[in-house]
């Protein structure tokens, strides 16, 4: 095929065959220049006069064609800016050509009077022609590799048309996003743009890139004349509570809304325009994040040896990716699953190959029950900074696996912690959850318990190391920070990729309760605030971040229907396409979560950022209640292990009889 044989050539050829083409299109524009002035026979004859002008011309064109870089630019990928530039060319080398006619006087000969200069108009004819000549070329050769010729007039017949069968799509943003988006989709011919909608009054009911610019008051006239299905968001730089608007004002439309990247995604190169995605959940929240205090992101980090338990979970990993852009000497992993493990270590290697950052990545496999592996690992390594966020999150999974979920969420903090005391850590900040707010899961519970241990031993001046020898203690310099948030989009167990996949399958979506509510925040803006919160703490400190209004599940899963194009089948809409089913309360699970265990709050230097003031027990009491907690799990007596959560957590109200799997065929086996 001609098409991929050209595109095969070298560089070298391709540059070779357009300046033999612009020497061809020198020579037509002269002769045509020529023909324009004088007609058809006398410009022969003026040919002949003047055959110097074919030779001097071409060397004067292409002389200015390369140094203005005419030659470097990729024909099949010439935009507006480039036409532009081949008008400055051809009209610098019309200037130069007129100083040179008129200088030499060669010639004897002129048509019109019988003298020797050539006519005057000859250069104006030249110029328009060359740039007709030259441009026209490149204009059709770019449509031609495209292979879009709808906006040169060539498929005016709908059925003619090669994009006939692709899904007709709107571009939101007429700005610089929505027309590389449009030339991307052109040259992908995976979707036919028809239009733009833009907010801008000025481009309204404007033709840009061959399409029309619709008003957003304009929807319904827009799918009555093109028949769309889909519209695509080209707003990379746009906040988020007003893409929240647009998203909204698009719900009633039968249109699968879908989106482009981020501009921070497009102008690093991580991804393309043409890397088309669902809607960011987090624009439906609308919640526009807040620029970080530099000081608090870089004082427990910057020229320090930070470690992050659990780092291969959502909440880790999200951690290590901004600890690493903070400047830290080294970073240690420690995560007890290997596939995780090597995932986000592969993933940081590749972000510090490719920033050229001076980071030591260690990735340690290990489990936050062996003290003894912690110790050794943040005294070898001389850990500054532990982020703890290593834990089961997973409320039905730890209501039916209490036993190692206590071992986990509590006795794994008290291990990690004490070991961070005896290799003198000197912060330590605790990944909590608002589960622990008044508990009515296993899950929460020992999430409370262990924010207790971390403000009981926060107090203490020196502590012994947990069942072992009391006779030696160690000077306790850690400081202990606790910072507690609610569900974040897409982390392991959400509610998000569930639905999406419930939505791509037809449905039924399911969802547990009509009244359900939930706190939502997007992973990287509750890294983001861990990371400053942690920064703030004195010594014991509970933080809450500000999570905004909680969201009902139902209309959550109502907008992700809606917003794929689909509608919602119910007894008002029989017909629809996806129905929305209620499966009820899972075990442990609550209506609504809560933040703040009492009322008891003071707002920090960060808007985002609240110190909770709470109730918390003395170590010497609660030592006693976790060799308990030690000695029931070894003994796996789930039922005594629920009572002693009962007694230690005060508001832990479990709304379920015991559901341990384990436990539940000791006891019908």
């Amino acid at each position: 095929m001609l098409k991929t044989r050209l595109l095969n050539l070298s560089f070298t050829t391709k540059r070779l065959l357009q300046v033999a083409a612009d020497i061809v299109l020198v020579w037509l524009s002269l002769w045509l220049a020529f023909v324009l002035r004088v007609g058809w026979q006398p410009s022969i004859e003026a040919m002949q006069v003047h055959l110097w002008l074919f030779i001097v011309t071409p060397v004067v064109v292409v002389s200015v064609f390369i140094p203005i870089g005419m030659y470097r630019a990729v024909i099949r990928h010439l935009g507006r800016e480039a036409f532009t530039s081949i008008a400055k060319a051809v009209t610098f080398s019309a200037l130069l050509l007129a100083l040179l006619i008129y200088w030499y006087q060669g010639s004897r000969f002129n048509l019109a009077t019988g003298a020797s200069n050539i006519p005057r108009s000859f250069i104006l004819n030249y110029w328009m022609l060359s740039f007709v000549t030259m441009g026209g070329l490149r204009l059709f050769m770019r449509y031609y590799f495209v292979g879009d010729w709808q906006t040169l007039g060539v498929n005016l017949m709908p059925f003619m048309s090669k994009y006939a069968h692709l899904p007709k799509v709107a571009i939101y943003g007429a700005g610089s996003a929505g027309n590389q988006l449009v030339t991307a989709l052109r040259m992908g011919k995976l979707m036919h743009p028809v239009a733009f909608i833009d907010d801008d009054i000025k481009l309204q009911r404007r033709t840009i890139a061959g399409l029309r610019v619709y008003p957003p008051t304009q929807i319904e006239r827009l799918i009555a004349d093109t028949e769309i299905t889909q519209v695509l968001l080209a707003l990379p730089s746009v906040g988020r509570s007003r893409r929240r608007e647009i998203i909204t004002s698009l719900e009633a439309y039968p249109l699968h809304v879908r989106t482009i990247p981020g501009f921070m995604d497009l102008a690093s190169g991580r991804i393309a325009v043409q890397d088309i995605q669902e809607v960011d959940i987090g624009d439906l929240l609308g919640r526009d994040p807040v620029a970080p205090h530099k000081e608090l992101f870089e004082k427990c980090i910057k020229e320090q040896i930070v470690m992050v338990t659990g780092a291969g979970g959502s909440i880790g990993s999200e951690l290590c990716r901004q600890i690493l852009v903070n400047s830290p000497t080294a970073l240690v992993l420690y995560e007890h699953s290997e596939f995780n493990l090597y995932s986000v270590h592969q993933e940081l290697v590749r972000r510090i190959e490719r920033a050229a950052l001076p980071v030591k990545i260690v990735p340690i496999l290990g489990s936050i029950r062996n003290t003894k592996r912690l110790r050794e690992v943040m005294e070898i390594y001389k850990v500054n900074t532990v982020y703890h966020a290593a834990a089961y999150k997973h409320v039905p999974l730890v209501e039916h696996n209490i036993v190692e979920g206590v071992v986990n969420n509590t006795l794994g903090t008290l291990y990690t912690a004490q070991a961070a005391i005896a290799a003198q850590v000197r912060n330590f900040v605790l990944v909590s959850t608002d589960k622990a707010v008044r508990p009515t899961n296993i899950m929460g519970a020992t999430k409370r318990v262990a924010e207790l241990v971390l403000q009981a031993m926060a107090q203490e001046k020196d502590i012994a190391l947990f069942n072992k020898d009391t006779t030696v203690r160690y000077p306790n310099r850690t400081r202990f920070t606790m910072v507690r948030f609610g569900n974040v989009l897409g982390s392991s167990g959400s509610v998000i990729p569930l639905f999406r996949e419930q939505i791509q399958n037809g449905g039924p979506v399911t969802v547990t309760h009509p009244n359900i509510t939930r706190y939502f925040m997007t992973i990287p803006e509750a890294a983001e605030l861990v990371i400053q919160a942690g920064s703030m703490g004195k010594g014991g400190d509970v933080f809450v971040l500000d999570m905004g209004d909680p969201i009902r599940i139902v209309d959550l899963a109502r907008k992700m229907i809606l917003l794929t194009g689909l509608t919602v089948r119910s007894e008002e809409n029989p017909k629809g396409d996806i129905a929305i089913e209620f499966t009820g309360l899972r075990p442990g699970e609550k209506l609504y979560e809560e933040l703040l265990i009492g009322e008891n709050v003071e707002s920090t230097e960060h808007p985002k950022i609240m110190r909770a003031n709470e109730k918390m027990h003395a170590w010497g009491k609660l030592e006693e209640y976790l060799l308990h907690f030690k000695q029931l799990t070894e003994q796996e007596n789930t039922i005594q292990l629920r009572q002693l959560l009962r007694e230690v957590v005060e508001d832990f109200n479990p709304q379920n009889d015991i559901v341990d799997l384990v436990y539940h065929e000791k006891r019908t086996g």
